[in-house]
């Protein structure tokens, strides 16, 4: 056995399902436990995710609550939005959609207690103008928080540099050259210099530009997924049936478990369903954390509405393939989706797709900047900054021209390493943290 075919071994065991079951009983016991707030509060979350304040102290805090919200959904929308839910129907077929949103309203909650609690500990500390925050703050404060702080920060680095760049890059690259015939090397010297650029400029050029993306793919996705979906409208019912009566069977039921974690990362097993939005993970408490806006209940319902929006996006891609009737054709991943895109635009659906692919991607590489450089920061005590503009820059190109089977299975040991010390972190503060949200809550009710 192969280094390669090692590192893929212990990627799938430590992803498997000991770790969703760990998850799934984590968010089971926070919905009991803060009796169901994502569904209590569902609409005050979107009333709420709409009335943040623009106001920042430039000087003081990295951005603001809507640039957080902003850079939030742009590291949720990845590659994996495309090839994951052909890969979920694929395994499963077209249950596997309902599936989707049944997790994604389970990891609701735990996205919104973890930017709570980012955004709690970061507000007790604002007099030290710390250059991090998320979990990296709040796991100081459980047993063992002075190991697990750091082995958190670690985790979260080695996840950034390999599923928020390389994967990325490497999506971008192959999409580049299966439409275009562009040579990896050029595609992969073009990237490096474009996020040696962005890390240069420091917190401001990645957030600005960050900000700047999410209009462009969004619009793109849109209006192309809804085109498929008029297209075929008088097939919607059908699907949305078919959808349903197919959701049940166990097959589709462990479909969807994966289906919605390839959203994100274009993979198998419980790690996407994670990386899909990215629940759990503590990207969104670290950006949160820089807003300096101390609603930590106001943070923590923008976190919940970014999960929901990255669960609809995985639930319309499944609707277009399931709609144009692909589903069953024995593609797999971003080759399903292309062919459901075919049904309308023709030989331009890959074309579209490509742009989705690139510009999904690039929203997720910029986003992660800012996520991976506050864990570096984290580590190094604020040092060798300039070793992690070279870091960045250079899994940047890696992942453009190598083979990525080593670089997946190392992704999902950093997730894995990940859930599995914010998630103790977070059922530990439970009590805590529930007495402070009840103390407050009552001010946010409809």
């Amino acid at each position: 056995m192969n280094i390669v075919e090692l590192m893929g071994c212990i990627g799938n065991y430590v992803v498997g399902w000991p770790l969703m079951i760990y998850v799934a009983a984590i968010a089971t016991i926070y919905t009991i436990g803060l009796h169901g707030l994502q569904l209590r509060y569902f609409f005050v979350a979107l009333k709420a995710s709409c009335s943040f304040s623009e106001k920042k102290e430039h000087d003081v805090h990295d951005m603001t609550p809507f640039q957080a919200f902003v850079n939030t959904i742009n590291s949720n929308l990845g590659n994996g939005s495309i090839a994951g839910m052909g890969n979920a129907l694929y395994l499963g077929g077209p249950g596997a959609a309902l599936w989707v949103v049944i997790f994604g309203l389970m990891l609701m909650i735990i996205r919104f207690v973890e930017v709570y609690a980012s955004t709690l500990y970061a507000t007790m500390n604002r007099t030290k103008k710390l250059s991090y925050g998320g979990p990296m703050l709040y796991l100081q404060h459980v047993p063992g928080g002075a190991y697990l702080a750091y082995a958190y920060a670690f985790f979260c680095l080695m996840y950034g540099l390999i599923g928020g760049n390389a994967i990325q890059t490497n999506s971008i690259s192959v999409s580049i050259a299966a439409t275009w015939g562009i040579n990896s090397l050029m595609i992969g010297a073009i990237l490096f210099a474009c996020v040696l650029y962005i890390v240069c400029g420091g917190a401001q050029r990645i957030i600005n530009i960050s900000v700047a993306i999410v209009p462009i793919k969004v619009f793109i996705f849109v209006v192309s997924t809804t085109i498929v979906v008029l297209f075929h409208y008088q097939s919607l019912y059908a699907a949305l049936c078919l959808i349903i009566r197919s959701a049940f069977g166990l097959q589709e039921f462990a479909a969807g478990v994966v289906g919605f974690s390839f959203q994100h990362v274009i993979a198998a097993g419980m790690s996407r369903s994670i990386s899909a939005t990215e629940s759990g993970l503590g990207s969104a408490g670290i950006v949160f954390g820089a807003t300096g806006n101390d609603d930590a209940i106001q943070n923590g319902f923008m976190g919940m509405v970014s999960t929901l929006i990255s669960t609809l996006v995985s639930f319309i891609v499944a609707l277009c393939i399931v709609i144009s009737g692909v589903w069953s054709s024995g593609l797999d991943g971003a080759a399903l989706t292309i062919a459901s895109f075919d049904t309308v635009f023709g030989v331009y659906g890959g074309w579209i797709i490509s742009f989705l692919s690139v510009s999904f991607g690039l929203g997720v590489l910029i986003s992660y900047v800012y996520i991976a450089r506050s864990a570096w920061l984290f580590l190094t005590n604020n040092r060798f900054s300039t070793g992690f503009i070279v870091l960045y820059s250079g899994c940047a190109f890696m992942g453009a021209v190598i083979a990525i089977e080593l670089v997946w299975s190392l992704c999902n040991i950093a997730i894995a390493g990940i859930l599995f010390i914010n998630l103790y972190g977070l059922l530990i503060l439970l009590p805590k943290i529930k007495r402070d949200l009840f103390n407050k809550l009552e001010t946010y009710r409809a």
